[in-house]
Parts: structure tokens; sequence; C-alpha cells
């Protein structure tokens, strides 16, 4: 920041005051103190998981005797007595110093194997390659998996049904290795940068969740697998400039909006080897995603998900694995679009499954049998269904999280699966806030997190249906005293009406506000249908907001129509077709109904900011309602929907040849030429999800028209802007200079 430029601002904070004036005996927030002492980072447990008879829960904490390396840690949920189940010292290679560092775990199903994943290597967003050893808890006896692959090259590996062998990938092959033998077999040999077996691409994994592609059989005698084939596949290149001499290309497929996709298909192969069988489901590969599929208990039976391209029918299919015929038995439909969910659970001997929908407006719960004729509803009312946190087929309940009261809160609920009764809250009536469960398999206990706006989160262990607190596991109480220590004001909650619909809202004022003053104004957005902003919990954003009212300004945040918030089919699917549209016009009715309620607000002083869709809309906004926005922060952002997935951008916008108004109208890109305020962009250069080719177009389109405006690239990040050394810290900077430049804190 220029001198110039400092002591401007000083003047002006001489003129105006601000909420960052000096405070006797209170405390003041730093970027320091959050973004590189990281003072306000949550403390979490775990991660903690149940053990299948329900009897405890495990993690990994630290092992007194080897530095780095870490117990397996069993805990008694009554009593909360800690147990050591497996040692550091037992995970010591022959010939080797060290225990393995533990990544991740997995028991055999009769808990007499443990397979553990560690040396791990990223690939894309998460940490999916690797090395795999085996211990057998009762010799002692530590054995490595696929020696004869290269190191960190292995994925997803998985016990047999019986614990006698072990299936995973190797470049994009599948293989399965005796555990008493050590004999490997491999069942296929066609995996290659273009042919993918027992995993997936880039697109499945961001926008499906579908990363694991294999599934033993319920009697160890066959895998089923999903088969990739990228032939065809646009491929992107990331541009690596700064850990070599010479620039390297990072290539993958990638497939934008209207472009051809991987043809996807499932196949069954015996666990001895053999030639692979593949089911023939009807439809063009390249134009369904079979987004789900996993064996029927007890059976030769597979079920299949199988949702069109523009994802508004979702197919259902029972797939025999010895006759490899394919039967349709339910389909789902909607005007819009659909949503995959993990909720399927088998019932009353595998002749019911349970299956969500929104088929009655809502998201609910309901019981289908085997052939799909019979769909009965578990849950019902006036509300959505968030998630399902356990099926109890034996307690004859399911539990889950809604909120039909308060839209920003959530809250544990239980409905008799019989359908009958009404629906039970269980968390305590008392407390208001955000509750999360992990359930045990019995139904019987959970570690349960609760957090608002002010809570950060606190983690214990309680009886269900009772919620009695046994244990507390993590309070998070050193951040609640240091939160409570700040000069600050909490979120207040409110709401707007536009004429034609309420939204919900919150807004942090300056500490030392004044109402007989007036105070720049900054929104934050995202409002796409990914996601939501006004939510009562403890937000990751939460302190930076808190830092930016201490500097003088008026923080809000609105939720517009097609936000993912638990109210109703018809709220999210409004947006369809038209994203990027809809949520502007929103924002902006909004915005002048809130300068219009709030007096205090200075109408001249108005910004905007938001991350990804939120980077998005927070330039649509700007170039279509000048006379509102003055600044902006767009961040990791799509200029042009064209640029962005297959996956994602056709289900809320259908396919661009179709909507060729809606991918017009909704592209900043398009409106750039409109710019009147200040406006700062921010990328990283090693975006995998949005690319920061979406920023040097933006770029282009505003030279071009000879718009001014700030920009930032940060070398080789991804989309959270994350990595390296004081990135983040950097990053924030960055932005607090800017507001402090084009809207200048204070009340006046």
């Amino acid at each position: 920041m220029t001198l110039y430029r400092l002591a401007l601002i000083a003047l002006m904070v001489g003129v105006f005051g601000t909420a960052a004036e000096a405070q006797d005996n209170q405390d003041v927030l730093t970027l320091e103190r959050i973004f590189k002492d990281n003072e306000f980072e949550l403390n979490e447990f775990g991660p903690a998981r149940w053990l299948e008879d329900g009897s405890g829960y495990t993690t990994l904490e630290a092992s007194g005797e080897f530095p780095m390396a870490k117990d397996i840690i069993k805990y008694n949920p009554k009593s909360g007595k800690r147990s050591i189940l497996v040692n550091a010292s037992q995970l010591i290679p022959k010939n080797a110093k060290n225990p393995l560092l533990i990544s991740d775990y997995h028991w055999s199903a009769d808990g007499k194997k443990l397979l553990v994943f560690t040396n791990t290597k990223r690939v894309w967003r998460y940490e999916t390659r690797g090395d795999y050893w085996v211990l057998n808890i009762a010799s002692g006896e530590l054995s490595q998996l696929g020696k004869f692959a290269k190191p960190s090259t292995m994925m997803f590996a998985k016990f047999s049904p019986k614990g006698k062998k072990v299936g995973y990938v190797v470049k994009n092959n599948i293989f399965v290795e005796d555990l008493k033998s050590s004999k490997l077999i491999q069942l296929t040999h066609d995996g290659s940068s273009k042919i993918i077996n027992g995993t997936f691409d880039w697109v499945y994994e961001e926008e499906l969740d579908s990363r694991d592609g294999f599934r033993w059989s319920p009697d160890g005698k066959r895998i089923a697998y999903w088969q990739s084939d990228t032939e065809g596949t646009g491929v992107f290149y990331l541009i690596n400039n700064i850990d070599s001499l010479y620039s390297v290309p990072i290539p993958y497929p990638y497939p934008k909006a209207g472009t051809t996709n991987s043809a996807v298909k499932v196949g069954v192969v015996s666990a001895t080897g053999g030639k692979t069988k593949w089911f023939d489901i009807p439809g063009d590969p390249r134009n369904n995603y079979i987004a789900r599929m996993d064996f029927i208990p007890k059976s030769n039976e597979v079920m299949i998900q199988q949702l069109n391209r523009l994802q508004n029918r979702n197919s259902v299919w029972i797939g025999n694995v010895k006759s490899m015929k394919v039967k349709e038995i339910l389909t789902e439909k909607d005007d819009a679009f659909l949503d995959i969910h993990d909720n399927i659970k088998w019932l009353d001997k595998e002749k019911y499954f349970t299956w969500t929908s929104e088929r009655d407006g809502w998201r609910h719960l309901y019981k289908v049998s085997r052939n799909g004729k019979e769909i009965k509803p578990i849950t019902r009312g006036e509300f959505d269904v968030v998630e399902i946190d356990a099926i109890d087929d034996k307690g004859g309940y399911v539990y889950y999280i809604a909120s039909p009261k308060n839209f920003t809160q959530r809250y544990l609920y239980r409905s008799r699966i019989d359908g009958k009764g009404a629906a039970e809250r269980i968390s305590p009536k008392t407390i208001e806030g955000q509750f999360s469960y992990q359930m045990s398999p019995d139904a019987k206990w959970a570690i349960t997190t609760f957090q608002n706006v002010v809570t950060p989160n606190r983690i214990s262990v309680v009886s269900i249906p009772g919620h009695k607190e046994m244990t507390v596991l993590e309070d998070n109480s050193n951040i609640k005293t240091k939160f409570d220590a700040l000069a600050i004001n909490p979120k207040e909650f409110f709401k707007i009406d536009i004429g034609d619909i309420v939204f919900d809202g919150w807004m942090i004022k300056p500490n030392g506000f004044n109402p007989s003053k007036k105070y720049p104004l900054i929104f934050f957005i995202y409002g796409e249908p990914w996601n939501s902003t006004v939510q009562d919990n403890w937000a990751r954003r939460g302190i930076w907001h808190q830092y930016l009212a201490q500097q003088g300004y008026i923080v809000i945040s609105v939720d517009n129509r097609g936000t993912n918030v638990p109210r109703g089919r018809d709220w999210r699917k409004s947006i369809y077709r038209q994203v990027g549209i809809l949520a502007a016009h929103d924002q902006a009715k909004a915005a002048r109904e809130i300068l219009k309620r709030f007096p205090f607000i200075d109408a001249e002083r108005v910004g905007m900011w938001g991350w990804s869709g939120g980077g998005q809309m927070t330039m649509n906004c700007m170039f279509r309602y000048p006379e509102i926005y003055k600044t902006g922060i767009a961040v990791s952002f799509v200029s042009d929907q064209r640029l962005y997935d297959t996956i994602y951008q056709e289900r809320y916008m259908g396919l661009p040849d179709d909507n060729k108004e809606g991918y017009y109208d909704g592209s900043p890109i398009n409106h750039a030429s409109k710019l009147e305020g200040n406006l700062m962009i921010i990328h990283g250069t090693g975006d995998d999800n949005v690319h920061y080719q979406s920023f040097e177009m933006l770029v282009n389109e505003l030279i071009e028209h000879n718009k001014l405006f700030s920009m930032m690239s940060y070398p080789m990040r991804t989309h959270s802007l994350s990595e390296g050394e004081n990135t983040l810290l950097h990053l924030h900077r960055v932005m607090d200079e800017f507001w402090k430049n084009n809207l200048l804190p204070g009340g006046k």
C-alpha cells in the first residue's frame, strides 16, 4: 500500500471513525492471528469410526514411543474406557526402525486382520494412492501387499468378505492378492491412460463423489467394477512454471459443458481371473452416467443407478452377475434435475430397500419393494430430510437431520420405518444451532458435534435416543475463550421480504456500532445450488468476516433461491437453466430492501465478495447492477459457464446448445463491458476444478472493453488457494488492502 493511500485512509478514519479503533482491554483480530498463527482453527477429534458390533469406536492417537506414529485406540461409549487395539510398535516392517504412518485403516469382517494405508500421494483432491500392509492381529505378522508395484501407486484396497484376499487397483488395473500364499491375480489387463478400471476420471470424482470403482460380491467369488474410456474426452492442461527450468504441462481428461464424456460401463469378473462380462444397460454410455453400483446383500445381483445426461431421470436396474441380464425396477424423474443420495439400505431379508425422493415436493425417505412396485413413505411432512444418519432396521427407526421450523439450523429426528406416527426430535429442544451425528451401527450411541455462530464445535458421545452426554471429546474451549474476548458483535439473523418470497440473512455490525452513522457494507455470496451461506454454524470464514467488521464494515449474507437450503423442491429447482441470472436478480432485490430497511448502511459504499460460484455471482451482480454494487472481489470463479464440467453445469443449466440464452446470460464474461466499479479478481494457476483459463478469458474481455481492474494470480495453487507457505495470509492481506483502498471503512 502506498504512503499516499495510508495517509488517505488515516485521514478518513479520523473523519469517519472506525470499528477497529483502539479498545481498552479488548482483543483485536489481526490477519496474522487468523491465517498465520491459526489461533481460531478448530481442534478436531479423530477421525473416529464405530466398530461393527457397536462395542466402541476407534481413533488414531499419537504414540508415546514413536514420534509421528499413531496407535489405534478403542473407546467404550458408555464408560469412556480407553484401550489400545493396535500399538504403533506392531506396525514396524521387518528391518525397519520406525512404524508405518497410518493414513487410513480397515478391519476384515471378522476383525482378525487390519489393512493399513500409508505413504500416500494426492490424486486431484484426495490422497488416494499409496502403499498397503496387512497386520494379522493374532500372529502379529505384518506383510506388504503389491510388492510388484512402485511405491505409492496402489488404490482402494479392500478385504474380500471372508478376509482371505485383498483386491486393489494399480495403474488402472484391478488385482487380487491371496493373503496366505501371496499369489497375485491380475483381473484386468487393458488399463492405460485412456482405459480406467476400478476407479474414475476427474469429473466422476468431483461431481458424483465416485472414486473407489470396484465391489466384492457377498460370496467373494466375483468383483464388479466400473470401466471408463476417456478416448474422445477433451484433455485440459495445467502448466507448472515454478518447479523446473522449463514449463511442465499436466494433462487430464476434463469434459467441459456440452462436450464428449467418458464412456462408462460396469463389468463382472471372477476373483480367480478370466474374461470380464459386461452389463448391457440401454443408452449411450457417453450420454448417461453410471452414478452408483453395489451388490445387494446375500445375492448375486447388483443395483445400478443410471442417470441420463440431463440428470433429470434416474433409472434403477437390477443386474444378475451370473446371467448378466438387467431389469429396470424404478425410474425417478424430475422436470429440472435430480441428486444422487447414498441412503440405500436393504430391509426385511432384502425384500425392500430405502430410497430418497422429492416426489411429493419435499425430500423424504421411502421404503420400496425389490421389484419397485410398492413405494411407501417412511418420513413425511412439509420439511426436508437433510441427511440420513442411521437406518436401524432392528429397532424400527430411521434417524435423520432436519429443521422444519428454521432453515438455518439442524437437529436429529427419528421416524418409524413402518411410516406410522409423527417425527420425534432427538436433539435437545433447549439448544439452538446445528447438530451432526456419527451413529453406531446399532443406533444406541452417537458421536455428535454441536455448533452455532458463537459456539465452536463441541464434540461428545451421547446415548440414543435419550441424548445423554457421556463423554466430551473436544469442546474447543480455548477457541471459545479467545472468541468471547474479541471486540466484536455476533452475527444477527434476519429475514428480508423481496415481495414474492422471504429470504434468510445474517449481519455482523462493527464493534462500537453507532446506528446514527452510516457504514460501508460488504455482501458475502455463494448463490449456486451446491451450498448455502446463511447457516447458524461456526462458519469457516466467520472469523475473516469478524475481522472485516472490526475494520469498520457491516458484513451481510443472504441466501437466494436455488441455494442448498432445506426449503423444499421448488426452492432448490427454481434456479434450473438460470444459474447466475436468478441469483443476481434475487440478490439485487434483497440489497435494495436492505438499504431501505437499515438506514445505517451507506448506499454509496456497497461491496460484494465470493469464492468459486460466489465469485461468479459477485461479478454477475456487479456487472448487472452497478448502481448497487460499487466494489467486489471474485475468487476462483467461473467466468463462462461453458468452461465448467459437464456433470455440474449441465445438471443445473441443461445442454449449452439447448439453453444458449441461459449460458450466455448467466456468464459474467458476457457482461464485462458493463463494469463501472472497482473489481479485484483472484485465481490459482493450478486450479484443476475451475481452470485458470476462466480467469484469463475474463481478463482478455475486460481489456478489450478498456476496463480497469485489479488482479492477483497464485502460481500452481488449486481451487482452495491453500497450498504453500503464507498463501492464505497473503491472499487475505491482498483482499484487506483492496477493501480499504476502494471501500473506505468506518461510520460517518
